[in-house]
């Protein structure tokens, strides 16, 4: 099954958390840096084009001020952010060009993705460089990016790359061997393959207690469920072994390997579902669920029990269960003041080709 997924791989995204780049003393761990390096400059020499969704500027600034925790303060943050980047860019740059490597920076925000243009226009810099064998070393633009530097993390970042750039395969490389199932325990063991996200998945997913990081394994399987919605296989794996990539790409059980969802969004579908904040909520009821889930159909005003939020006609809004739970996501054709109202001339609330399922 993993050789014939991950034979033809030719795009690769891979990230590396901050856990695998840098030490206890919060400074880059030069021997983990050149050996993940070299990794990815040996996928490049081989012909396919790789791009590096990088942490660790946070904490590189955290050390150089002689933080031993992650400051609370958003500011502080920020200051951490713009010292450790030019430093983690500049070991990034010096390894590379000793395997002849170009590579370039490119920072992010949530904006960047989320405003149609900019999104468009990052994509084509992104395929630019990489049809030009650059290494694009992407991060989060932490120093000016508020809300996501309080929220985000650059597992949910590099999933949004490789779903933006229809990668062939998401990497995400981290301190421990994959999903853990009974995490601790004498019995624990890895799972190699998970074709569906389930609650128990889920259940298996812990917090970090990292003093610079953000997230942990619940992050990343929040990143699983955007890119194999998107088509796209994901592997969580171990930073600390010297082949980790090569092994993976040539099908040996290393890691966890989420499968593809076999029926992929398109590009239209994958903006409104993954690259869009919702402006507001609706909650249906238990018909309309059953509907929307079964077989593709539009949100019809009768179904929706609830609506929160002030959100104006053409934004994207989440649809919730009746419980509470997002299970969809659309382009609302009315504003909530009209839905509240329940006078509407078209009882189409979300039409079906303006909506995905999550």
């Amino acid at each position: 099954m993993r050789s014939d997924l991950l034979k033809k791989v030719r795009r690769v995204v891979v990230k590396l958390g901050t856990g695998v780049l840098t030490n206890s003393q919060k400074q880059p761990d030069p021997a983990r840096m050149r050996q993940l390096v070299a990794q990815v400059a040996a996928l490049r020499k081989r012909g396919r084009q790789v791009v590096v969704v990088t942490s660790g500027a946070v904490g590189l600034g955290m050390g150089v001020l002689g933080f031993t925790q992650r400051p609370g303060s958003l500011a502080t943050l920020q200051a951490c952010a713009a010292i450790g980047q030019s430093r983690l860019m500049s070991a990034y740059e010096k390894l590379f060009r000793r395997h002849g490597v170009a590579v370039a920076q490119v920072l992010l925000t949530h904006e960047d993705l989320e405003d149609h243009t900019r999104h468009f226009n990052a994509r084509a810099t992104l395929n630019e460089l990489l049809e030009r064998g650059v290494v694009p070393i992407i991060n989060e633009n932490d120093a000016v990016s508020t809300t996501e530097l309080k929220f985000g993390d650059n597992d949910k970042l590099s999933a949004l790359v490789a779903t933006l750039l229809s990668a062939d395969l998401l990497f995400i490389l981290t301190t421990v061997e994959g999903v853990i199932e009974r995490f601790g325990e004498p019995d624990a063991c890895r799972l190699s393959v998970i074709e569906n996200i389930t609650s128990r998945v889920e259940g298996l997913a812990g917090g970090t207690s990292s003093a610079t990081a953000v997230g942990g394994m619940k992050t990343k399987i929040q990143a699983a469920r955007i890119v194999v919605r998107a088509g796209i296989p994901l592997a969580i794996a171990s930073g600390g072994k010297p082949h980790v990539l090569r092994d993976i790409l040539a099908g040996k059980d290393e890691g966890t390997l989420f499968l593809p969802d076999p029926r992929p969004l398109s590009p239209r579908q994958r903006w409104i579902g993954f690259f869009n904040r919702p402006q507001g909520k609706l909650r249906v009821d238990d018909g309309a669920e059953k509907a929307l889930v079964e077989k593709p159909s539009s949100l019809l005003l009768p179904g929706v029990r609830g609506c929160d939020g002030d959100f104006a006609k053409g934004v994207v809004i989440s649809i919730c269960n009746r419980k509470g739970k997002e299970f969809a996501r659309g382009v609302t054709r009315h504003d909530a003041a009209a839905i509240r109202s329940r006078e509407l001339q078209d009882s189409v609330v979300v039409h079906r080709d303006h909506l995905i399922l999550l």
